[in-house]
């Protein structure tokens, strides 16, 4: 193990009929090579070590989970020590009405465009801030998935993207 293990956070896994359990996303990863291979949670997340650029593992992983599950997987990889600084820099206050969020773009380069789909939101509902390569968004409980971002970021052909509640990724240190 490397001290600092890497993590592939898969896209679009347990919804939308696209089912992988748990044990068989392990045993892909382990197929693979990789090694200290921990799943957390059911929503595609995955604990791992092993050699090679992130881009180069998740376009392998990308490629296994498409041959073994039949669909168009799209995984981003980070690690440990990024999630942490992603974490300790979350801007807004942690509040029992809204749900802390983070948006991870594959290409940190697509940020800026993501940002941009931020504009004009209300602020008691929702709101989005830009961090070292994501997007912190907190939103009301309850409207996660019918609010004016997340609708915005439903169509950004070309952009991958993928959302993580705060606590997921404490979990995932």
């Amino acid at each position: 193990m490397t001290g600092c293990l890497k993590i592939a956070l898969l896209r679009g896994v347990n919804v939308g009929g696209v089912t992988v359990k748990s044990a068989q996303l392990a045993d892909l990863f382990r197929g693979l090579g990789y090694t200290d291979v921990k799943t957390v949670l059911a929503s595609g997340n995955v604990l791992f070590d092993g050699p090679g650029s992130h881009s180069e593992q998740a376009a392998s992983i990308e490629k296994a989970l498409s041959d073994e599950f039949g669909y168009a997987a799209r995984v981003i990889v980070t690690d440990q020590a990024s999630i942490r600084a992603i974490v300790e820099a979350y801007p807004f206050a942690e509040v029992d009405d809204r749900q802390p969020y983070v948006v991870f773009a594959e290409k940190p380069s697509d940020v800026p465009a993501l940002l941009a789909l931020a504009k004009g939101l209300d602020d008691s509902l929702e709101r989005v801030q830009e961090g070292d390569g994501v997007l912190y968004w907190e939103v009301r409980k309850g409207m996660s998935t019918d609010s004016t971002f997340s609708k915005r970021t439903a169509k950004t052909p070309g952009i991958l993207i993928t959302t993580r509640n705060l606590r997921t990724l404490r979990k995932l240190l």
